[in-house]
């Protein structure tokens, strides 16, 4: 078998098994953080989870195969090793700034969120006040 071919062969499976290590990590983690998010709305939460997820699969395997190829040829070992760190390296490395992404993302609606609860009044109105005459 060509060294090429063991590369790609090793490559693939470890980068799919990578990216569904860290989108099942972060759906099965994220879960109660989007749920402050949204403020206790579980179902919106668990919607936005799925399709995060979903988003993420499809960044990252596409990512994953488009970076399986390489134009040179590995004719000993020690190629193989130095295309695996290079192109799993970068494939981890993607994964993520990805995920220091979203939870960027997620930290500012969950902030806005708070703002918002925090500048409602405690009660609701119940009318105008009646401004005092001033005492001369």
């Amino acid at each position: 078998m060509d060294l090429t071919v063991l590369s790609y062969a090793i490559y693939l499976p470890v980068g799919t098994a990578l990216t569904v290590w860290v989108a099942r990590t972060l759906s099965r983690n994220g879960r109660v953080f989007l749920a402050d998010v949204f403020q206790g709305d579980e179902k919106l939460a668990d919607a936005v989870n799925q399709l995060l997820v979903v988003g993420f699969y499809l960044i990252n395997l596409g990512f994953v195969a488009l970076w399986m190829k390489t134009d040179q040829h590995i004719a000993r070992a020690q190629g193989v090793f130095n295309s695996l760190s290079v192109k799993l390296g970068t494939v981890l490395l993607a994964l993520g700034v990805l995920h220091l992404l979203n939870v960027y993302v997620l930290s500012r609606i969950r902030r806005r969120g708070l703002m918002d609860r925090a500048q409602r009044p405690p009660v609701d109105p119940q009318g105008w006040a009646v401004q005092a005459a001033p005492q001369v």
